[in-house]
């Protein structure tokens, strides 16, 4: 009679209704399921399924020619080791800290921070023409941005930078062989700022006026209201940018390519012109992949640094 009365707890848990917060859970599962799932299966398909690969290819000694490419055999950590060891990989890989370092973290923020103020001043006229002049870069592809500064940086007197140094005396110069890799530090500034500026005007966007009145009255100057009010503000999008510019920036390959080919003597031989060389030019997979995941390990740290150092209080 008492287990008629009151039934055991089991039963009435099978009996009880699901909540509605479980059941709209369930029917929107469906959903997130198909809009997520074609791009999660090409995300997997295109690149977790390739890196996974290429980690593989980096302990064995695959080529595409010769007796190792019938028969590539497992050598485990021997790439690695030959990399670590290998002066021209390291001087790559001091080349690309170069160029990301004076190109994306210094010259693209540096930049696109004064166009972002600049534009939110309500003083500055032609706004439109000055938005549009820094924006015209990111539009332009790679390769024709490789040619028209190729053809502005050209060596002989019809070069467009030589012409303007000849008005000043100056004689006809062989930029890319003379100064190579301040001259892609350049042209990278120049493709990336146009991003800076976006995310940068708006994050100034998101601070309130309010604050910046408050620190004008207590006699702050323009400088310090923004090195102690407006960019404390802004250190989560600052960093963002410095994560998603250093990635980008790390993968350059046709920009610096098409330019000089990594040269004048290795100058601009950056840690992606190597990868390429190894693994397409020589043939030696399993070191270009090899390369590649320790360029993905130095990126990643990066990273997790950025992250870390974004969540600082101040």
């Amino acid at each position: 009679m008492t287990s008629i009365i009151n039934p055991p707890a089991s039963a009435a848990t099978a009996t009880r209704p699901a909540s509605p917060k479980r059941r709209g859970k369930q029917r929107t599962w469906p959903f997130v399921l198909i809009l997520l799932g074609p791009a999660a299966a090409l995300i997997a398909l295109f690149i977790v399924a390739p890196a996974i690969y290429s980690f593989y290819l980096s302990f064995t000694n695959t080529q595409l020619t010769g007796f190792a490419a019938r028969d590539p055999k497992f050598v485990g950590f021997q790439n690695y080791v030959y990399l670590l060891t290998n002066a021209d990989f390291l001087s790559s890989l001091g080349q690309t800290g170069q160029f990301v370092l004076y190109s994306a973290i210094i010259g693209q923020t540096v930049l696109g921070m004064v166009a972002a103020i600049l534009l939110s001043r309500p003083w500055l006229r032609g706004k439109g023409i000055f938005g549009a002049a820094v924006l015209m870069p990111m539009v332009v592809p790679e390769v024709v941005a490789s040619l028209t500064w190729a053809s502005v940086l050209s060596n002989n007197s019809s070069g467009t930078l030589n012409q303007l140094t000849s008005l000043f005396g100056g004689a006809p110069t062989d930029w890319l062989q003379v100064v190579p890799l301040a001259s892609v530090i350049i042209v990278n500034i120049w493709r990336g700022v146009a991003f800076a500026m976006i995310m940068f005007q708006a994050a100034l966007e998101e601070v309130p006026a309010e604050l910046i009145e408050a620190a004008r009255i207590d006699g702050a100057k323009a400088l310090q209201v923004f090195r102690y009010v407006t960019l404390p503000l802004i250190r989560g999008p600052v960093f963002l940018y410095l994560l998603l510019t250093t990635i980008s920036t790390v993968g350059v390959f046709g920009l610096v390519y098409f330019l000089t080919q990594g040269g004048p003597g290795g100058q601009t031989r950056i840690a992606a012109i190597y990868i390429y060389e190894r693994a397409l030019q020589f043939s030696q997979i399993g070191i270009g992949s090899a390369a590649s995941i320790i360029l993905l390990i130095i990126v990643l740290v990066l990273g997790l640094s950025y992250v870390r150092l974004s969540k600082v209080e101040v």
